[in-house]
């Protein structure tokens, strides 16, 4: 996968876009720690319950260095299709967190409208708890999953090497 992504970014097309816009190496750069930070922050914002996630990425872009374009697609997780059962998860854990009563859910935007009060709260705090843990354990274990592999392969370079010896 890292190489198809360098690949890409280093094509004379990506490579002029990059050059015309001035966009600085660490935000497109595809290593662990660019990766895994894109990983937290785009999970984290995809998973609050805010409009203009995306823009969210690009202003967080300016106080972190992260790999921006992994971020802004991760944003998508949260679109049309998997919002309401994304929501109503935070609303539930929300709920149980703060051991407030459920209310009976209507899937359409007329119920969301007239009960947007009465769940606000459960549904942020569910969203923070969600994307909290979602966030660090994609981080965490795709950091591990990073170093593990580099490893692997270390050790197969080094025993291709003695072996050619």
């Amino acid at each position: 996968m890292k190489k198809k992504i360098k690949k890409i970014t280093q094509s004379k097309k990506s490579q002029d876009f990059i050059t015309k816009y001035k966009i600085p190496y660490e935000y497109i750069a595809v290593n662990r720690t660019m990766v895994t930070k894109a990983l937290f922050i785009g999970l984290f914002v995809a998973l609050l319950p805010i409009p203009l996630q995306m823009l969210v990425v690009i202003i967080v872009m300016k106080f972190l260095k992260f790999n921006v374009p992994l971020a802004i697609v991760l944003c998508w997780i949260t679109n049309p299709f998997t919002m309401p059962f994304i929501y109503y998860i935070e609303y539930y854990i929300g709920s149980f967190v703060l051991n407030t009563e459920l209310l009976t859910i209507q899937m359409n935007l007329e119920w969301f409208n007239e009960n947007f009060t009465n769940i606000f709260i459960q549904l942020y705090v569910g969203a923070l708890v969600l994307a909290s843990t979602v966030a660090s354990f994609s981080y965490f274990i795709t950091n591990y999953i990073w170093i593990y592999i580099v490893n692997k392969n270390k050790k197969l370079h080094y025993s291709q090497r003695k072996k050619n010896k």
